[in-house]
């Protein structure tokens, strides 16, 4: 039945929309923050229906968005003119029966090449793939022959390195999986010639990832008891340093998910009920409020920011952009 009135609600907004229904609040922790969003700026909700909205990634060449639902295994598409469409399902697990209720891919990032590329939750991989089609490629898939847990979230750096997150929230029940795995839930760098190097290894569940404007820090959020967004330096070779906690988010009571960054290195991240604003120095300027459980954001190319949240797709008027 939930299935059904998920579909329902779904076919309500599949078609164009020129006045959307807003939700949510801006509250601002710091006096800057207006200048980063207006106080009276409107969360428009461009879609609903969905089981878990993740990964939304803006993809400049045409105009659009997409973003993950890996509980319904899919990737959707929106934009101006059609509104919200399928746009390519399975977009994780691509075999036969019940894998779990997360099989589909998460995070979603645009390479330097224009190719989309998925972390795939139920089939444990990092793929590569042209928008227009051309089908998939495998960036990863292991460490030391051992299949990834269910790779979250990824960044990319200017060399063409992938840096992403190994959590096992693709298993079912977000427990470990007793199949055969790698045992930590690692942090991973991918080189551009393929080789793949572990560069955490010591926390509990890491989450989002996101390099620096001048990436010479990668900060990992990690969605557990001990919730923190770390920072680690990048060495010249791509390996990291030593990590610090750069914002602990245990005295709000909520946890880090996705993580994006505008021009000037501030970081927006998903976290409770909405999209957290921190500086570079690590202090909370202002918040997205949505209202409801919020995962991840990206920005459009001109000052809009996607947010997915639960079962909803939004949208909210920036004074900043991403570059």
């Amino acid at each position: 039945m939930k299935k059904i009135i998920a579909c329902l609600l779904f076919a309500q907004i599949s078609f164009a929309q020129t006045v959307y229904p807003t939700l949510g609040k801006i509250i601002a922790n710091d006096a800057s923050f207006s200048q980063i969003v207006s106080p009276d700026a409107k969360i428009e909700v461009l879609g609903s229906g969905f089981v878990w909205a993740e990964g939304p990634v803006w993809v400049s060449d045409d105009d659009y968005l997409l973003f993950s639902d890996p509980r319904q295994n899919a990737i959707f598409k929106w934009n101006e003119k059609e509104g919200i469409t399928t746009w390519l399902k399975p977009s994780g697990y691509t075999g036969h029966g019940f894998y779990s209720d997360e099989p589909g891919s998460n995070g979603l990032l645009i390479n330097q090449k224009g190719e989309l590329v998925a972390c795939e939750q139920g089939d444990r991989r990092i793929s590569r793939m042209k928008p227009d089609g051309g089908g998939k490629i495998t960036v990863a898939d292991n460490f030391e022959g051992k299949p990834f847990n269910s790779p979250n979230d990824i960044c990319e750096h200017s060399s063409g390195a992938y840096y992403f997150t190994d959590p096992p929230y693709g298993f079912q029940g977000m427990k470990d999986d007793p199949t055969d795995r790698t045992e930590v839930f690692g942090v991973y760098r991918v080189s551009p010639d393929g080789k793949v190097t572990r560069v955490v290894s010591n926390l509990k569940r890491p989450n989002g990832i996101l390099l620096s404007q001048d990436e010479k820090t990668l900060y990992v959020s990690q969605t557990d008891r001990e919730a923190v967004i770390m920072s680690y330096p990048v060495k010249s070779d791509g390996s990291l340093g030593e990590g610090k906690i750069f914002f602990d988010l245990r005295p709000y009571k909520t946890a880090a998910d996705g993580m994006k960054k505008d021009k000037s290195g501030n970081i927006f991240t998903g976290a409770g009920n909405g999209i957290m604003v921190i500086s570079p120095k690590g202090k909370l300027l202002g918040k997205i409020d949505t209202g409801v459980p919020t995962a991840n954001c990206a920005f459009g190319d001109d000052g809009w920011l996607y947010i997915t949240a639960g079962k909803y797709v939004c949208r909210v008027k920036t004074l900043t952009s991403a570059r």
